[in-house]
């Protein structure tokens, strides 16, 4: 069984510097302290571990030895300590974050590079996902915080807080232009070819239960995995897209594609930031948070 770990402490700042004294000064303890704890040391392993005289100490075979080892100990806890005041002082560390295309392009990517800018040490790790798989990984703990978008089950353990709001909308482009500017049913879309997320995200479950309230059910001729291609797709009049308005901005605004207009409106919905209330998070991410103006 080790002895008193002080002992070792004693024992390597000794063997260090190669005097009594200077261990003394550099623990802030007095000689005799230091001499008996040596002296115990050696007691308890049995062995002779340093031989004194005017000039100072010198480590036997056996202090040798037991030195090689507690200088490569004290070294490693030195590191680790160093390693911890770096990351306090933001020099050093991660942060994991889950976030969806969407959240990331339209809310996160500007804090980011705000982030990087004041802290360019700490490595930046976000883990692309829809809303639902960015919610298991906060649960399983594998990420810090993760920005959805809703609506979303919360647990009871999870905190939420919304940062924007996003509106859904159907897009469509040249070959449908009869519909322009008229005022829809929604039941109309189910004449129409219809572009959806694949069923795994929030945004494609939050359009099919908001149509079936108005009696409506769609099946897609196309289910694709990204809102871009979605707008893509709708761009070559392979159909009407549903998207979130930002992915389409920029050609509604040019006119290539015109806004579908419907006799009730889509609700908005919001991205939210979302953290476990049974996570501890780190000063990375704290910071990270505090930029983004997110209440810890």
């Amino acid at each position: 069984m080790i002895s008193n770990l002080e002992y070792f402490k004693v024992f390597y700042y000794t063997a260090k510097y190669g005097s009594v004294t200077r261990a003394a000064g550099e623990l802030m303890i007095s000689q005799p302290a230091v001499s008996q704890s040596l002296k115990q040391l050696e007691k308890s392993l049995g062995v002779t571990l340093l031989e004194r005289s005017s000039r100072g100490v010198k480590l036997t075979g056996e202090g040798q030895l037991l030195y090689s080892y507690v200088e490569k100990g004290y070294e490693q806890i030195e590191s680790g300590v160093e390693k911890v005041r770096q990351m306090q002082n933001m020099e050093l560390g991660e942060v994991h974050i889950g976030a969806s295309d969407m959240t990331l392009r339209f809310y996160l990517l500007p804090f980011l590079e705000k982030f990087h800018e004041e802290y360019p040490g700490i490595k930046v790790i976000v883990t692309n996902a829809p809303t639902p798989e960015t919610l298991e990984l906060l649960q399983s703990g594998k990420i810090d915080f993760g920005v959805v978008s809703t609506p979303f089950e919360k647990e009871k353990d999870i905190t939420a807080f919304e940062v924007r709001e996003i509106e859904d909308v159907f897009v469509a482009g040249r070959r449908f232009i009869s519909y322009k500017n008229k005022m829809l049913d929604f039941q109309e879309l189910e004449k129409l070819p219809m572009i959806f997320l694949e069923n795994n995200t929030s945004t494609r479950s939050y359009m099919d239960e908001y149509l079936a309230q108005e009696g409506v059910i769609l099946r897609p001729e196309f289910e694709l995995a990204t809102s871009d291609m979605i707008v893509q797709f709708a761009l070559r009049n392979l159909g009407v897209g549903c998207v979130v308005r930002d992915f389409a901005a920029e050609y509604l605004e040019s006119g290539m594609l015109f806004e579908l207009r419907f006799n009730r409106m889509i609700p908005k919905r919001a991205f939210s930031v979302v953290r476990s209330s049974r996570q501890t998070l780190p000063e990375a991410a704290k910071r990270l948070l505090e930029i983004m103006e997110i209440e810890l």
